[in-house]
């Protein structure tokens, strides 16, 4: 087997430290060193390479059979292990020493050290101090020649050849064929020019005006005539024609307390009752009903609608023709509240985040009876004549607003300390405790002991742990809260004591989640039947249901043909079996007998 080729190998300088040990170690007598070469000579020395020349071996011999260290001025230069004296190799000019031995036929001298020995015993080497290798610089060769034969072995330069070959990137000979030209004469298929967004050959647009968006006018502060939408201010036959019958009901004698029902069953079959027609639907506002009002009329039906727009639809539903409803434009914002006058059914009041508005059909004008730069989200008469209401705030506080008082700012401002305050309510039969529904509490408070900061509530209704959306009292002894809570619960508290913590009486599972785009729910209870309420649903098909205090269903109003939508807002007739639904684009759904 051929041996790579010979390697090249940076020439070794002796140290002084070496230099001087070689001295030492020469003995007595020995021939004096040939005179070293000039400073130049030595240094063009320096500057020549250190061959090794490796010969093959032969079958019979597995050692080295030549080893020849070429250089100049006065042999190799090597460093030699502690106790070991370097023997240099003659120079090209100089003879060898006759004392040199002669190489053995095995290819080694005899006075040169064996390979494998490790340089232990110094007597070893020749003591005439002539050019013979070290066992040191023997051993350090024969690793060199080692190392050789084994990256030979190993065929690193014809795995990198082949490697370099595949990683070539190999030229494709596959001759494209040159894509056949388009026939002059073939039929070029058409393009639409609005998609290209050219304009047509020989033909200019035309420029159509921008569609402005749908604005409504900014409502003044003060007295707003009462005009329908888009009409001047000569009202038409038909506005006309609504307020007088408007004007003609409240003149009607209310049906006194003695019409309300009290039997379950017979409250059941008067539910049963009522139902929905084609033409008891209609779109009365144009756009999410916040709020409801039913006028307690006992021959007309008279229904008032409040959108989120500040928009305030009536619509005569015993009119039976699409013309039996207008729309007015009272407030600027959602309006959360509606109410006609329990004393004089010929005002509506109405209530929106800036105003608190008495629409009088009498004089066919919206009065301001408060404005206030915080948002206001709810309202309740204190009294029976309605000249006094408690106002809550978005922001928590609570005021007492007078009718009769001069101005637009309340008599009284309470902060009771809640961080929200949604819906306010009073208590029917004694009308000086008010109950407040916020964020997370429900407290009742007596109107007579309010202070300016941090009034003390004379019960409170607790379990909630999401944002209540509303609390209503019953409506003739007031002896029941019923509360709709973001929890996805509604709960009936007993209030006939107003005890410090108010008990709950029942607590029912209901889907509240109405989501951004509906209105929040809001449970009533019926005007007729002190145990029962209404409130919104989300289950399919749509409907409305009633339910006892106990958390028992009376009564689920649906139409699959009539009622495809969630009734957010509801009302009760006082005394009819009538019941109102209002849905997220201002329809309203009339349930009657």
């Amino acid at each position: 087997m051929a041996l790579p080729p010979a390697e090249t190998l940076e020439p070794e300088e002796l140290s002084p430290r070496t230099q001087q040990r070689m001295q030492e170690l020469t003995p007595p007598g020995a021939a004096e060193p040939r005179p070293g070469p000039e400073p130049g000579e030595r240094r063009a020395a320096a500057e020549r390479q250190l061959r090794v020349l490796l010969t093959p071996l032969s079958g019979a011999d597995r050692r080295l059979h030549q080893k020849r260290l070429l250089g100049a001025g006065g042999g190799a230069e090597s460093r030699a292990p502690p106790g070991k004296r370097l023997r240099p190799e003659p120079g090209p000019t100089e003879p060898a020493p006759a004392s040199a031995p002669a190489a053995s036929p095995d290819g080694d001298s005899d006075g040169l050290w064996d390979a494998d020995s490790d340089g232990s015993d110094g007597g070893d080497a020749a003591p005439d101090g002539d050019s013979q290798l070290s066992a040191y610089e023997r051993k350090r060769l024969k690793n060199i020649t080692e190392n050789a034969k084994f990256f030979a072995a190993l065929q690193l330069h014809e795995s990198a050849a082949r490697l370099h070959q595949i990683t070539t990137k190999r030229v494709s000979h596959v001759v494209k064929r040159p894509k056949p030209k388009k026939a002059e004469d073939e039929t070029v298929p058409r393009r639409s020019m609005r998609l290209q967004r050219a304009e047509p050959l020989g033909t200019p647009l035309l420029e159509l005006p921008a569609q402005p968006e749908e604005q409504y006018p900014e409502v003044p502060a003060g007295p707003v005539p009462m005009l329908p939408e888009g009409q001047e201010e000569e009202s038409s036959q038909l506005t006309e024609g609504l307020l007088a019958t408007w004007t003609r009901i409240s003149e009607e004698k209310a049906a006194g307390p003695e019409e309300r029902t009290w039997d379950v069953k017979r409250y059941q079959d008067s539910l049963s009752s009522m139902v929905l027609s084609e033409d008891a639907v209609r779109k009365v506002v144009k756009s999410r009903v916040c709020s409801m009002a039913i006028h307690p009329s006992q021959s007309i039906v008279l229904v008032a609608a409040g959108d989120k727009f500040g928009q305030i639809g009536l619509w005569n539903v015993n009119s039976g023709s699409e013309d039996g409803a207008s729309t007015f434009i009272p407030h600027n914002s959602p309006v959360t509240c509606l109410h006609f006058s329990p004393a004089n059914p010929a005002h509506l009041l109405s209530l929106s985040n800036e105003s608190l508005r008495c629409g009088d059909v009498t004089r066919a004008v919206f009065d301001e009876i408060h404005r206030s730069e915080d948002n206001l989200s709810s309202f309740d008469f204190l009294e029976a004549s309605a000249t006094t209401a408690v106002v809550g705030y978005w922001h928590g506080d609570v005021a007492v607003v007078d009718r009769r008082a001069q101005g637009t700012s309340p008599v009284l401002s309470v902060d009771i300390g809640f961080q929200r305050t949604r819906t306010v309510h009073v208590h029917p039969v004694n009308r000086q405790y008010f109950l407040a529904a916020g964020s997370l509490d429900v407290c009742i408070y007596d109107i007579r002991h309010l202070q300016r900061r941090g009034p003390k509530p004379v019960s409170s209704l607790g379990g909630h742990t999401r944002s209540v959306a509303s609390a209503y009292f019953s409506p003739v002894t007031g002896n029941r809260v019923v509360t709709v809570c973001a929890d996805d619960k509604l709960r009936v508290y007993d209030t006939t004591s107003l005890s410090s913590a108010a008990t709950v009486l029942c607590t029912l599972r209901h889907n509240n989640n109405t989501g951004r785009w509906l209105t929040r729910f809001r449970a009533i209870w019926d005007p007729k039947q002190e145990d029962c309420f209404v409130v919104g649903s989300m289950a399919r098909p749509r409907q409305i249901e009633v339910f006892q205090d106990t958390g028992r269903l009376l009564h689920s109003f649906s139409n699959l043909d009539c009622l495809s939508s969630i009734c957010s807002i509801n009302v009760v007739h006082p005394t009819r079996n009538i019941l109102v639904g209002g849905n997220s684009s201002g329809r309203l759904h009339v349930f009657k007998e």
